[in-house]
């Protein structure tokens, strides 16, 4: 998961799996890898399984899933990722952290995956690093350790480290991985197999905020939500809705005191300026992962939105963190 690629052919991943890791994220970021050497008609990736003392591991569902190795005997990998989900600090301990930071010394980038970053942060891999996990953990793990800068995005990947939110997010991180090494096209003929849509940015939100209480109103807003990336037309919104678009208009009015495109506009920007504040990513990111094509029309709109430029308060952001 490495930014880099390693000088070694196949690369080599490694994924420590502890008690009650969460499964999906495992297999979502194992399956593009597989997919990938398939289609590629070579080993492209290898992976290894490490548990603490070299036996099976069971994960949050109860399941089992039979590790190759154990700590001690753990092979020397390019990236590994630490697997993890509930309760991920009941598994932290010194011969643990310990281990993560020879690994680290040796020149492997680390990972989290779910909670996995937990463990990362227990021995002091991540601090001033930029790191995501899933959005429930966050406020936990940000009081913990308050100089990891925790961000609520779909992953991140960076020359230090790697971490996604787990779940599907693990998917768009091997694609991710996946585009780097081997091409636009490969990527898309694995998302195919996948049945994968063309994938969320890594500034992409990993859920839905707090709605009003109106029910179509809910539905409504739930949908823009879903859809800041490729903003619906209103006529499409309301066609989702079952209602005419006049209907819908009077509905927001009545409610919110405003039209659907704006609220729709401020949705959009308010999420940009979230991801200005809280992610390293760039304007132009930024600007796709909230619908607008080109950097010039999403500042003029973030400029009449907030009163300031996207270049102007992430340098203001920049100020303050020094």
């Amino acid at each position: 998961m490495r930014l880099q690629p390693p000088d070694i052919s196949p690369e080599r991943i490694g994924f420590l799996l502890l008690p009650r890791f969460a499964m999906v994220a495992f297999f979502s970021a194992i399956e593009p890898l597989r997919i990938a050497n398939r289609i590629g008609g070579r080993t492209l990736f290898e992976w290894d399984l490490i548990s603490r003392d070299g036996e099976p591991v069971a994960a949050s569902n109860g399941m089992t899933l039979a590790a190759s190795c154990a700590l001690h005997e753990a092979p020397r990998v390019a990236s590994l990722a630490v697997c993890a989900s509930f309760e991920p600090e009941r598994s932290i301990d010194g011969e643990l952290t310990a281990w993560l930071r020879e690994r680290a010394a040796a020149d492997c980038v680390l990972g989290g995956m779910d909670t996995g970053c937990y463990a990362l942060a227990a021995a002091g891999l991540l601090d001033d690093q930029t790191v995501t996990l899933h959005w429930e953990c966050l406020p936990d793990f940000r009081a913990r350790f308050p100089r990891v800068d925790a961000v609520e995005s779909i992953y991140e990947v960076t020359a230090e480290g790697f971490s996604c939110a787990g779940g599907s997010a693990a998917i768009d991180m091997s694609l991710d991985l996946i585009r780097r090494r081997h091409g636009d096209d490969l990527t898309a003929r694995v998302r195919d197999q996948l049945i994968h849509d063309q994938g969320r940015r890594p500034a992409s939100r990993q859920r839905d905020p707090v709605i009003p209480r109106e029910p179509l109103l809910q539905r409504a807003i739930t949908l823009m939500e879903a859809h800041l990336e490729s903003p619906l037309g209103i006529g499409e919104l309301a066609a989702e809705l079952g209602i005419s678009w006049r209907r819908l208009d009077r509905l927001f009015v009545r409610h919110l005191d405003t039209s659907p495109q704006q609220a729709y506009l401020a949705r959009r920007l308010d999420h940009a300026h979230r991801l200005l504040r809280e992610t390293p990513h760039s304007v132009m990111e930024i600007a796709l992962a909230v619908g607008f094509a080109s950097a010039s029309s999403f500042s003029r709109a973030f400029r009449r939105h907030h009163g300031t430029t996207p270049s102007r308060l992430r340098r203001e952001g920049l100020s303050n963190r020094a």
